[in-house]
């Protein structure tokens, strides 16, 4: 029984180890390349885009529960 789950371990182990990379993580590569400005543009103008929506919403659901209210 011991031998069994050391030999797991030491094989969970092993895979572990050959999953780790020593080359440039995406975000240093896109940074050196100038692409990061690119994405963090496009994730604000959709983080914008999605809070103008849901006040728009708020508003016209304001105005019809006020409707109702009446």
């Amino acid at each position: 029984m011991n031998h069994k789950l050391l030999i797991i371990m030491l094989t969970l182990i092993s895979f572990i180890t050959k999953g780790q990379t020593n080359g440039p993580e995406m975000a240093d590569v896109m940074r050196s390349e100038g692409k990061i400005y690119v994405v963090i543009g496009v994730l604000s103008i959709i983080f914008v885009c999605i809070v103008l929506f849901l006040i728009y919403i708020e508003r016209k659901l304001s105005k019809i529960e006020k409707e109702i209210r009446k």
